[in-house]
């Protein structure tokens, strides 16, 4: 029998302890499981399970990720014909992902009760204004306007379905959040796009880029970031900036929305979690080419360094204008997708 090299032996141990930890989750829940019954269950020691994730909170992201990141579906091969019926159909399978109730199916709820910390929270308000602007682009090509306002109305409600999923199960009929969800198209929200004036203001430059290795998470497949187009390098605590960048950016123009984290177990992790268990909801309502002009992924202090910006924090916000493989502008600062976008006006790009 061929020996095992050292890298097949790591993933051989790594899937190991995530198929113990999903048992362990399923089984007593997050506040009631250890690192040590993990190991335990894994057959490892408490440092094999350390030397592949940081933590508890780190492996049990990790278990839920590998749960919703799988080869994405091909998608219906219409849009839907209205805002109405496009909520409808995500409704449904928004809560078809739920389980009728407690015991082995609990993860399947991606319950995150008494997993995050104040940092972890605030990571989540943001990331909860980046997933209402996914799915407000999905409605957005079927119903011409901004619907911001409706995505997040819509995400309200589901959100709640799954917290009583959680504290109440049976409570409650999907069927009834189903026709409720598509009652709010007919919403007169007034929704329209104010941004602030830009603080930013962009450099122009001719730097050649080393585009790191990255995961598209709504697309699934690599980020290529030397196609011409918009790159925005967003903070933890900025992602609601995400929407500054795709109103800048020229019709057609790809938009690259990179969530800098500096801790890609956890908060990387995170990220990956909400934004690929709504895009999976996503694809089963919207055309693959729905969001053909919006890439989304995790960058991690080696990738932002590769773009040459320094290592992230929370109020990261730069973004480059890249043409022909190279970046043709900078900019850094509050409003830093906007200010490049300019640039690309001003220089008749």
């Amino acid at each position: 029998m061929a020996r095992l090299t050292r890298i097949e032996r790591q993933e051989r141990t790594r899937n190991a302890i995530l198929a113990a930890a999903r048992e362990e989750f399923a089984e007593h829940g997050y506040a009631d499981t250890s690192v040590d019954r993990i190991a335990d269950r894994a057959d490892l020691t408490r440092g094999a399970v350390y030397s592949n994730f940081p933590g508890k909170r780190a492996l049990y992201l990790a278990v839920l990720v590998a749960m919703t990141e799988r080869a994405p579906a091909a998608g219906p091969a219409w849009a839907p014909a209205t805002a109405e019926d496009a909520l409808i159909r995500f409704a449904r399978a928004w809560l078809d992902r739920l389980p009728s109730a407690g015991g082995a199916d609990r993860l399947r709820l991606r319950s995150l009760a008494g997993v995050l910390d104040e940092h972890g929270r605030d990571v989540l308000a943001q990331l909860a204004r980046l997933e209402a602007l996914l799915l407000a682009v999905g409605l957005e090509s079927c119903a011409p306007g901004r619907r911001v306002r409706l995505a997040e109305l819509a995400l309200t409600l589901l959100s709640g379905a799954g917290h009583l999923a959680e504290q109440a199960p049976g409570f409650g009929s999907a069927a009834d959040r189903v026709r409720a969800c598509g009652h709010l198209a007919a919403l007169d929200l007034r929704d329209a796009w104010a941004p602030r004036p830009p603080e930013a203001t962009a450099e122009a430059v001719h730097e050649p880029l080393a585009a790191p290795a990255l995961r598209d998470l709504v697309g699934g497949g690599p980020v290529d970031l030397g196609t011409d187009g918009l790159v925005a390098v967003l903070g933890t605590g900025r992602l609601a900036a995400a929407e500054d960048a795709l109103r800048a950016a020229a019709p057609g123009e790809t938009v690259t929305l990179l969530a800098a984290v500096p801790d890609p177990a956890e908060t990387g992790g995170l990220v990956r979690l909400r934004v690929g268990d709504l895009t999976s909801c996503l694809r089963a309502v919207f055309p693959a080419g729905t969001w053909r002009r919006l890439r989304v992924a995790v960058a991690d202090p080696a990738a932002t360094a590769a773009l040459g910006l320094p290592d992230p924090a929370a109020d990261t916000e730069a973004a480059l204008r890249v043409r022909g493989g190279m970046i043709a502008a900078r900019a850094s600062g509050p409003g830093a997708a906007r200010a490049a976008a300019r640039a690309r006006r001003s220089a008749g790009a």
